[in-house]
């Protein structure tokens, strides 16, 4: 990568190393894909052994014959593998072969085949080293199949790169604007979406993450705005009080926050757990999936 991009990046990163980019792309994924929430099971930070080697998420089709006809899901198959890297950061070509490495591992783990599963990696910077060691090294067909959506061709894995930058703002509004360089006009885009939509108690993650990136803009395009909601009013709307904007006290109220959402982890990841008991899921293999134990998962079968 040029270096130029690449000091312009590390500052990126020593400014907002604090922002949670990961859990905000989970719920920004889970949105894009809301209208098949029914029959797609999302899986964040998925541990693929009792060591630290963990998929950024884990997407399982819960009908197998469905088709998912969304773009950035067109080369879904029944599970789907997703890494994501931060607007600070990049996919690089050691990333593609440690994160193929977790497909082997992942496909092995689990005693499927290989076939069943696809792979997905999500940026906010054009992969252009990574395209030319695919076609140069690996040999690799790579086509733009839609604007933002590099679909490879040659591997026995369907294989996707997807530049959330060049992607349809209006098909993948909440992809296109996880980043920290949005100007007024996507801010208030951002805005308007939540309130019509009445989502805004479920994305909490992604508004912190997007928000505290973008603040000086996202206080610009409320000035600006011609409607009589303010800004206070807007965050204490969506759930982030106006003392958010304090950075002290901000960073206090997420570390409870993390306290209440580790307790409520647990809980989703039984209730998957039971949901995929009923969708024949031997106990084994969902202890593995909702990362439980077995006796967890004994208790909720009996």
């Amino acid at each position: 990568m040029p270096d130029e991009q690449g000091q312009e990046m590390a500052k990126d990163t020593q400014n907002e190393n604090r922002i949670a980019w990961h859990p905000a792309f989970f719920e920004a994924i889970q949105l894009e894909l809301g209208q098949y929430k029914d029959v797609l099971q999302f899986i964040s930070e998925y541990q693929l052994t009792t060591e630290p080697l963990r998929i950024d998420a884990l997407i399982i089709k819960k009908v197998k014959d469905i088709a998912i006809k969304k773009n950035i899901a067109a080369i879904f198959r029944q599970e789907n593998i997703l890494e994501y890297k931060s607007p600070t950061d990049y996919v690089s070509v050691e990333d593609f072969y440690k994160i193929y490495g977790y497909c082997c591992l992942y496909a092995s783990l689990n005693k499927m085949p290989i076939t069943n599963l696809t792979l997905t990696f999500v940026e906010s910077h054009h992969p252009r080293e990574l395209l030319a060691h695919l076609r140069a090294v690996r040999g690799y067909e790579i086509a733009e199949s839609q604007p933002g959506i590099y679909t490879v061709k040659g591997d026995i894995i369907p294989i996707q790169v997807i530049d959330s930058r060049a992607l349809s703002a209006e098909e993948n509004i909440w992809l296109k604007d996880l980043s920290n360089k949005l100007d007024v006009s996507e801010i208030r885009r951002i805005a308007e979406e939540i309130h019509q939509q009445g989502k805004a108690a479920n994305i909490r993650a992604y508004l912190e993450a997007v928000f505290s990136a973008n603040i000086e803009k996202m206080e610009e395009a409320f000035k600006m705005s011609d409607k009589s909601l303010t800004l206070d009013q807007y965050l204490e709307n969506v759930g982030l009080t106006a003392k958010w904007e304090a950075r002290g006290e901000a960073r206090g109220e997420a570390r409870g926050e993390a306290r209440g959402e580790a307790r409520g982890e647990e809980k989703r990841a039984l209730a998957i757990a039971k949901n995929l008991l009923g969708n024949g899921f031997s106990m084994e293999r969902v202890a593995t999936l909702a990362e439980l134990d077995i006796e967890q998962v004994k208790a909720l079968a009996n």
